[in-house]
């Protein structure tokens, strides 16, 4: 028989994270986390991170594992989760990953595709280019050059965006051609559950989850890693906004409506993202019909 690793995604604020741990308890097995950025130990509320007592219930994996200073990408998280996935099955027949960073989950699941090398020239070109002219720059550039990135990467990261303008400048093709080559076999099964909702009720989850993130202290916890707002760990919807409006580009009110807008975007993407994968299996964020699914596809 083969080990069995439970994916739960979906997009942000639908309740993964709560279903996730449902889902461990009932099969008495421990969680890897596959967020981009709830692995950093100095993003909290910003970031959805589960609470002290949500991870005190069960052993989660790739959370408070990095610093902010430290390089993460989908690369390293491959080799992360391939690890402790095996340390995992050492002890149980199951694992449980939950998370929405699509790029994440794809490398877990079928490894990550080689890139061509980039022109040096090039690189350093559009670093000038966006140190002048900023993100706005690098937003209309990749819209333009690489329509298909755009409209499902992330577009408020700075990183990602030269990313994928450097690639289709040196390749004349889409970051996203690149990830579509021969999928690595994998050891064990995986059982993709994608939650969904009707969207009003995922915006208006959206919407009360920044209200009590605001309530909760995150122009506080924010103040706290100015000086940092450059790292690309930083580069994310939440932490830019108020970023701008500690600068004075944005009054508060304007800086929580405006994450919101930009975390409605997000989910989109990300629903965007995961339809494209025939493998995932949509249910509501419920716990009766999470598990009916799992039960079907144990091996």
């Amino acid at each position: 028989m083969k080990k069995n690793c439970i994916l739960i995604t979906g997009p942000t604020a639908i309740g993964k994270t709560a279903l996730a741990l449902q889902v461990a308890q009932y099969f008495s097995t421990e969680i890897i986390s596959c967020d981009s950025r709830q692995c950093f130990k100095e993003l909290n509320i910003g970031v959805a991170k589960p609470s002290d007592a949500e991870l005190e219930l069960v052993y989660h994996h790739f959370i408070n594992s990095h610093s902010i200073q430290q390089p993460v990408s989908a690369a390293v998280f491959e080799q992360y989760a391939l690890e402790k996935i095996n340390t995992i099955f050492a002890a149980y027949d199951i694992a449980v990953m939950v998370g929405g960073t699509g790029l994440y989950v794809k490398a877990f699941c079928e490894g990550m595709d080689e890139v061509p090398a980039i022109d040096p020239a090039i690189r350093q070109a559009i670093i000038n280019n966006y140190n002048i002219n900023g993100i706005e720059w690098l937003q209309e550039q990749v819209k333009n050059q690489d329509e298909a990135y755009y409209s499902i990467g992330e577009i408020l990261n700075p990183q990602r965006l030269m990313r994928a303008l450097e690639v289709v400048q040196s390749t004349g093709k889409s970051l996203l051609a690149f990830h579509t080559n021969q999928k690595k076999k994998r050891d064990f099964n995986i059982i993709k559950v994608g939650l969904e909702l009707p969207r009003p009720q995922l915006i208006e989850r959206i919407n009360k989850r920044v209200d009590d993130m605001m309530q909760d202290g995150l122009l506080k916890e924010i103040s706290s890693l100015l000086p940092f707002k450059t790292l690309n760990a930083l580069q994310t919807v939440g932490y830019q906004e108020i970023f701008a409006h500690m600068q004075g580009d944005l009054t508060l009110t304007e800086a929580i409506e405006q994450i919101k807008i930009n975390t409605r975007q997000y989910a989109k993407r990300q629903i965007t993202w995961f339809k494209k994968d025939e493998a995932v299996q949509w249910c509501s964020p419920d716990f009766e019909d999470v598990i009916a699914i799992v039960k079907k596809q144990l091996q």
